[in-house]
């Protein structure tokens, strides 16, 4: 049983992976057997994350680039196939968050985040599934949050750009299925990373987030990864179009 969670032989590829929750699953997938390429902008740090797996069963490299870059990502892709014969496995994680009120958000800092949490994810899915559709088999993994569920004010950008990511799971994976290709959606509750460090130093708000989740706490960037192993894996071999949300119950409670 336990062989269906393998990853074995198996290339994936992690956006926005040096730190945070990217990190954390890729750490998952690389203790599952497989080969993870990290990638985000900054080369040098992706260095010093790539070596700290340099002694896993399969290995780890790096990829930098940024996946607000149509070209790069092509470039970058291509790139990952040929050094490393092929890419199964994707997870669309990099991000950003402007926190901001709608009647002062300009239309650039609404674009920007869109493009980086919403458009890049069909940018890499669409170059990842390039290779994946040939060998009749891979994996894309949307990283949400649920943000693309509900809402809080003076995040607008960043709720439409999570719930974009929910139509986009099932929009892909009906069109890849039949090419041995699944789409499934990973929607993260509140987990302690660099993007909410500013809203976390609110006790107030820290507090209050952790009594609204029946677990009365935050997530741990650990619990992940079960999450993204199953999605990469065999073990869900006929799961497609789907969101898992891992929230400790938060979006369930009144």
């Amino acid at each position: 049983m336990l062989q269906m969670f393998s990853l074995e032989g198996k290339v994936a590829l992690v956006t926005g992976s040096s730190r945070g929750l990217g990190w954390a699953m890729a750490q998952a997938l690389s203790g599952a057997g497989a080969h993870v390429v990290l990638n985000g902008r900054d080369g040098a740090a992706l260095d010093r994350r790539a070596a700290e797996l340099a002694g896993s069963t399969a290995g780890c490299s790096f990829q930098a680039f940024d996946v607000g870059d149509g070209a790069a990502v092509a470039v970058g892709i291509a790139e990952i196939e040929r050094r490393c014969g092929h890419l199964d496995i994707v997870i669309c994680n990099a991000g950003i968050v402007i926190r901001k009120p709608t009647l002062e958000t300009t239309d650039a800092e609404w674009n920007q985040v869109l493009e980086t949490d919403l458009t890049a994810c069909f940018r890499v899915s669409r170059e990842a599934a390039r290779g994946m559709t040939k060998r009749g088999w891979g994996r894309i993994i949307m990283i949400s949050s649920v943000m693309g569920t509900i809402a809080r004010p003076g995040i607008a950008s960043y709720v439409a750009s999570k719930a974009g990511l929910h139509g986009l799971t099932r929009a892909l994976a009906v069109e890849f299925g039949s090419l041995g290709i699944t789409v499934n959606c990973i929607g993260p509750g509140f987990y302690p990373s660099e993007a909410n460090e500013v809203v976390r130093a609110n006790k107030t708000f820290y507090d209050w987030v952790s009594g609204r989740s029946p677990m009365n706490r935050w997530g741990d960037p650990k619990e992940l990864g079960g999450a993204a192993v199953y999605f990469a894996s065999e073990a869900s071999s006929f799961c497609n179009g789907q969101v898992l949300t891992i929230d400790g119950g938060m979006t369930v409670a009144l």
